[in-house]
Protein backbone atom coordinates (compact mmCIF):
# COMPACT_ATOMS: atom_id res chain seq x y z
CA UNK A 1 0.00 0.00 0.00
CA UNK A 2 1.16 3.35 -1.08
CA UNK A 3 2.39 5.60 1.84
CA UNK A 4 1.98 9.55 1.08
CA UNK A 5 4.47 11.72 3.24
CA UNK A 6 4.15 15.74 2.98
CA UNK A 7 7.80 17.54 3.44
CA UNK A 8 6.70 20.44 5.01
CA UNK A 9 7.43 23.42 7.82
CA UNK A 10 6.16 27.07 7.03
CA UNK A 11 10.07 28.35 7.30
CA UNK A 12 11.76 28.32 4.24
CA UNK A 13 15.56 27.76 3.75
CA UNK A 14 15.41 24.66 5.99
CA UNK A 15 16.21 21.98 3.47
CA UNK A 16 12.72 20.97 2.44
CA UNK A 17 12.74 20.79 -0.91
CA UNK A 18 16.42 18.95 -1.00
CA UNK A 19 15.21 16.59 1.45
CA UNK A 20 12.14 15.56 -0.47
CA UNK A 21 14.01 15.20 -3.90
CA UNK A 22 16.85 13.37 -2.28
CA UNK A 23 14.85 11.45 -0.16
CA UNK A 24 12.72 10.25 -3.44
CA UNK A 25 16.00 9.52 -5.57
CA UNK A 26 16.97 7.19 -3.23
CA UNK A 27 14.38 5.49 -2.33
CA UNK A 28 13.62 5.03 -6.11
CA UNK A 29 17.39 4.07 -6.97
CA UNK A 30 16.50 1.16 -3.60
CA UNK A 31 13.73 -0.33 -5.60
CA UNK A 32 10.67 1.76 -4.75
CA UNK A 33 8.67 3.13 -7.13
CA UNK A 34 8.43 7.06 -6.35
CA UNK A 35 6.28 9.91 -7.05
CA UNK A 36 7.15 13.75 -6.23
CA UNK A 37 4.37 15.79 -5.90
CA UNK A 38 5.34 19.65 -5.95
CA UNK A 39 2.60 21.50 -4.87
CA UNK A 40 5.43 24.90 -4.72
CA UNK A 41 4.63 27.81 -7.04
CA UNK A 42 8.28 28.10 -6.85
CA UNK A 43 8.77 24.68 -8.48
CA UNK A 44 12.18 24.06 -7.10
CA UNK A 45 11.55 20.24 -6.69
CA UNK A 46 10.77 20.58 -10.56
CA UNK A 47 13.64 22.19 -11.61
CA UNK A 48 15.67 19.97 -8.95
CA UNK A 49 14.56 17.01 -11.09
CA UNK A 50 16.03 17.76 -14.11
CA UNK A 51 12.69 19.44 -15.73
CA UNK A 52 12.50 22.89 -17.40
CA UNK A 53 9.56 24.71 -16.23
CA UNK A 54 8.86 26.90 -19.02
CA UNK A 55 9.21 24.00 -21.56
CA UNK A 56 5.73 22.26 -19.42
CA UNK A 57 2.19 22.21 -21.06
CA UNK A 58 0.83 21.12 -18.09
CA UNK A 59 1.39 21.34 -14.21
CA UNK A 60 -0.23 20.38 -11.16
CA UNK A 61 -2.58 23.43 -11.13
CA UNK A 62 -3.71 21.94 -14.35
CA UNK A 63 -4.72 18.70 -11.80
CA UNK A 64 -6.06 20.79 -9.11
CA UNK A 65 -7.99 23.06 -11.46
CA UNK A 66 -9.95 19.78 -12.98
CA UNK A 67 -8.44 20.16 -16.49
CA UNK A 68 -6.58 17.38 -16.38
CA UNK A 69 -5.63 13.72 -14.87
CA UNK A 70 -2.59 13.25 -12.74
CA UNK A 71 -1.30 10.50 -15.06
CA UNK A 72 -1.74 13.03 -18.18
CA UNK A 73 0.86 15.52 -16.35
CA UNK A 74 3.35 13.28 -14.67
CA UNK A 75 6.76 12.98 -15.69
CA UNK A 76 9.21 11.21 -15.73
CA UNK A 77 12.64 11.70 -14.25
CA UNK A 78 17.08 10.13 -15.51
CA UNK A 79 15.98 8.41 -12.18
CA UNK A 80 14.23 4.88 -13.09
CA UNK A 81 11.22 4.45 -10.60
CA UNK A 82 11.19 8.04 -9.86
CA UNK A 83 8.26 10.39 -11.47
CA UNK A 84 7.02 13.68 -10.05
CA UNK A 85 4.05 15.66 -10.85
CA UNK A 86 5.63 19.21 -11.17
CA UNK A 87 5.17 23.07 -10.47
CA UNK A 88 5.14 26.50 -11.80
CA UNK A 89 4.63 30.12 -11.23
CA UNK A 90 0.76 28.88 -12.65
CA UNK A 91 0.37 27.59 -8.75
CA UNK A 92 0.18 30.79 -6.90
CA UNK A 93 -3.04 31.60 -8.37
CA UNK A 94 -4.87 28.25 -7.53
CA UNK A 95 -5.34 29.02 -3.89
CA UNK A 96 -7.77 31.77 -4.61
CA UNK A 97 -9.33 29.39 -6.99
CA UNK A 98 -9.71 26.79 -4.05
CA UNK A 99 -11.28 28.93 -1.62
CA UNK A 100 -14.69 28.76 -3.40
CA UNK A 101 -14.38 25.34 -3.94
CA UNK A 102 -16.28 22.99 -2.23
CA UNK A 103 -14.17 20.32 -0.25
CA UNK A 104 -11.21 22.70 -1.14
CA UNK A 105 -8.68 21.26 1.16
CA UNK A 106 -9.49 17.55 -0.27
CA UNK A 107 -8.81 18.35 -3.90
CA UNK A 108 -5.54 17.33 -3.94
CA UNK A 109 -6.75 14.41 -1.36
CA UNK A 110 -9.16 13.33 -4.77
CA UNK A 111 -5.94 13.88 -7.19
CA UNK A 112 -3.67 11.35 -5.41
CA UNK A 113 -6.10 8.62 -4.59
CA UNK A 114 -6.48 6.62 -7.74
CA UNK A 115 -2.75 6.83 -7.81
CA UNK A 116 -2.18 4.92 -4.27
CA UNK A 117 -1.86 1.44 -5.95
CA UNK A 118 0.52 2.64 -8.59
CA UNK A 119 3.35 4.04 -6.19
CA UNK A 120 4.94 2.57 -3.33
CA UNK A 121 5.60 6.35 -1.78
CA UNK A 122 4.51 9.70 -2.81
CA UNK A 123 6.68 12.40 -1.37
CA UNK A 124 4.66 16.07 -1.24
CA UNK A 125 7.15 19.14 -1.08
CA UNK A 126 5.02 21.73 0.07
CA UNK A 127 5.64 25.72 0.07
CA UNK A 128 6.81 27.52 2.98
CA UNK A 129 3.65 28.52 4.23
CA UNK A 130 0.98 27.07 6.57
CA UNK A 131 -1.21 28.08 3.13
CA UNK A 132 -4.40 26.09 1.69
CA UNK A 133 -2.32 23.89 -0.74
CA UNK A 134 0.41 23.14 2.64
CA UNK A 135 -3.61 22.21 4.16
CA UNK A 136 -4.80 20.29 1.42
CA UNK A 137 -0.97 18.18 1.42
CA UNK A 138 -1.77 17.52 4.93
CA UNK A 139 -4.69 15.99 4.13
CA UNK A 140 -4.07 13.97 1.31
CA UNK A 141 -0.97 12.51 3.66
CA UNK A 142 -0.21 9.63 6.13
CA UNK A 143 2.28 11.59 7.49
CA UNK A 144 4.84 14.32 7.54
CA UNK A 145 8.28 14.75 7.93
CA UNK A 146 9.86 17.85 8.91
CA UNK A 147 13.22 19.30 8.11
CA UNK A 148 14.87 21.59 11.17
CA UNK A 149 17.96 23.50 10.61
CA UNK A 150 19.47 23.36 14.47
CA UNK A 151 19.16 27.16 14.98
CA UNK A 152 16.90 29.64 17.17
CA UNK A 153 14.82 31.18 14.46
CA UNK A 154 13.38 27.36 13.65
CA UNK A 155 11.97 27.00 17.29
CA UNK A 156 10.09 30.14 17.01
CA UNK A 157 7.67 28.43 14.58
CA UNK A 158 7.52 25.38 15.69
CA UNK A 159 4.28 25.44 17.37
CA UNK A 160 2.18 27.27 14.97
CA UNK A 161 3.32 24.64 12.71
CA UNK A 162 2.12 21.48 15.20
CA UNK A 163 -1.02 23.49 16.00
CA UNK A 164 -1.77 22.94 12.37
CA UNK A 165 -0.85 19.41 12.46
CA UNK A 166 -2.67 18.61 14.85
CA UNK A 167 -5.68 20.74 13.83
CA UNK A 168 -5.81 18.43 10.58
CA UNK A 169 -5.29 15.75 12.61
CA UNK A 170 -8.24 16.02 14.35
CA UNK A 171 -10.35 18.00 11.44
CA UNK A 172 -9.79 17.20 8.64
CA UNK A 173 -7.24 13.56 8.59
CA UNK A 174 -7.45 11.85 11.64
CA UNK A 175 -5.08 8.88 10.69
CA UNK A 176 -2.51 11.34 10.09
CA UNK A 177 0.69 11.30 12.14
CA UNK A 178 4.57 12.34 12.43
CA UNK A 179 6.75 10.58 10.17
CA UNK A 180 9.56 12.17 11.78
CA UNK A 181 11.76 15.17 12.05
CA UNK A 182 15.20 15.63 10.55
CA UNK A 183 18.12 17.76 11.73
CA UNK A 184 19.53 19.85 8.35
CA UNK A 185 21.61 22.12 7.99
CA UNK A 186 23.54 20.36 10.73
CA UNK A 187 27.11 21.57 12.04
CA UNK A 188 27.78 19.72 15.35
CA UNK A 189 30.55 22.12 15.91
CA UNK A 190 28.67 25.22 17.45
CA UNK A 191 26.91 25.47 21.00
CA UNK A 192 23.51 26.88 19.26
CA UNK A 193 23.07 23.71 17.53
CA UNK A 194 23.97 21.59 20.28
CA UNK A 195 21.26 23.46 22.24
CA UNK A 196 18.82 23.67 19.65
CA UNK A 197 19.01 19.69 19.24
CA UNK A 198 18.44 19.06 22.50
CA UNK A 199 15.57 20.79 22.44
CA UNK A 200 13.93 19.00 19.69
CA UNK A 201 14.54 16.33 20.89
CA UNK A 202 12.98 17.18 24.09
CA UNK A 203 9.72 18.25 22.26
CA UNK A 204 9.77 15.49 19.87
CA UNK A 205 11.45 12.37 21.29
CA UNK A 206 12.21 8.98 18.87
CA UNK A 207 10.45 10.76 16.14
CA UNK A 208 13.98 12.33 15.36
CA UNK A 209 15.87 10.98 12.91
CA UNK A 210 19.25 9.35 14.01
CA UNK A 211 20.38 10.70 10.64
CA UNK A 212 21.82 14.25 10.53
CA UNK A 213 21.71 16.05 7.29
CA UNK A 214 25.40 18.35 7.49
CA UNK A 215 25.85 21.63 5.45
CA UNK A 216 27.34 20.55 2.39
CA UNK A 217 28.52 22.69 -0.58
CA UNK A 218 27.51 20.10 -3.05
CA UNK A 219 23.79 19.43 -1.41
CA UNK A 220 23.52 23.20 -2.84
CA UNK A 221 24.85 22.94 -6.28
CA UNK A 222 23.19 19.75 -7.75
CA UNK A 223 20.13 21.82 -7.83
CA UNK A 224 21.41 24.07 -10.68
CA UNK A 225 22.77 21.25 -12.87
CA UNK A 226 18.80 20.02 -12.39
CA UNK A 227 20.00 16.82 -10.24
CA UNK A 228 19.36 15.06 -7.13
CA UNK A 229 22.76 14.58 -4.67
CA UNK A 230 22.79 10.82 -5.41
CA UNK A 231 23.51 11.62 -9.32
CA UNK A 232 25.75 15.29 -8.88
CA UNK A 233 28.23 13.77 -6.59
CA UNK A 234 26.80 10.36 -4.77
CA UNK A 235 29.86 9.77 -2.39
CA UNK A 236 29.89 13.18 -1.04
CA UNK A 237 28.86 13.17 2.97
CA UNK A 238 25.26 14.78 2.24
CA UNK A 239 24.81 12.11 -0.41
CA UNK A 240 25.66 9.81 2.50
CA UNK A 241 23.68 11.48 4.80
CA UNK A 242 20.73 11.25 2.74
CA UNK A 243 21.40 7.53 1.97
CA UNK A 244 21.14 6.98 5.56
CA UNK A 245 18.00 8.95 6.47
CA UNK A 246 16.47 6.94 3.46
CA UNK A 247 17.59 3.53 4.78
CA UNK A 248 16.46 4.78 8.14
CA UNK A 249 12.63 5.80 6.74
CA UNK A 250 12.51 2.55 5.23
CA UNK A 251 13.24 0.58 8.29
CA UNK A 252 10.84 2.56 10.27
CA UNK A 253 7.60 1.53 7.92
CA UNK A 254 8.85 -2.13 7.70
CA UNK A 255 9.97 -1.82 4.71
CA UNK A 256 12.93 -3.87 2.97
CA UNK A 257 15.36 -2.22 0.17
CA UNK A 258 17.97 -2.88 -2.03
CA UNK A 259 21.04 -2.03 -0.58
CA UNK A 260 23.29 0.52 -2.35
CA UNK A 261 26.93 -1.04 -3.05
CA UNK A 262 28.04 1.10 -5.60
CA UNK A 263 27.23 4.84 -5.26
CA UNK A 264 29.47 6.14 -8.28
CA UNK A 265 27.78 3.89 -10.69
CA UNK A 266 24.84 6.61 -10.37
CA UNK A 267 27.21 9.72 -10.86
CA UNK A 268 25.94 11.92 -14.20
CA UNK A 269 27.96 14.10 -16.39
CA UNK A 270 26.80 17.65 -15.04
CA UNK A 271 25.18 20.09 -17.38
CA UNK A 272 24.71 23.72 -15.60
CA UNK A 273 20.95 24.44 -16.22
CA UNK A 274 20.52 27.70 -14.47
Amino acid sequence: MTKVISIANQKGGVGKTTTCVNVAAFMAAMGKKVLVVDIDPQGNATSGLGIVKKDLKASVYNVLAGENKAKQVILPTSIERLHILPSNIDLAGAEIELVGVSGREKVLRSVLTPLRNVYDYILIDCPPSLSLLTVNALTASDSILIPIPGEFYALEGLSQLMNTVRLAKKILNPNFDIEGVVLTLYDGRSNLVGNVTQEILKYFGKKVFTTRIPRNVRLGEAPSYGMPILQYDPRCVGSIAYKNLTEEILTRNGDTYQKLTNLGSFKRKRKKQF
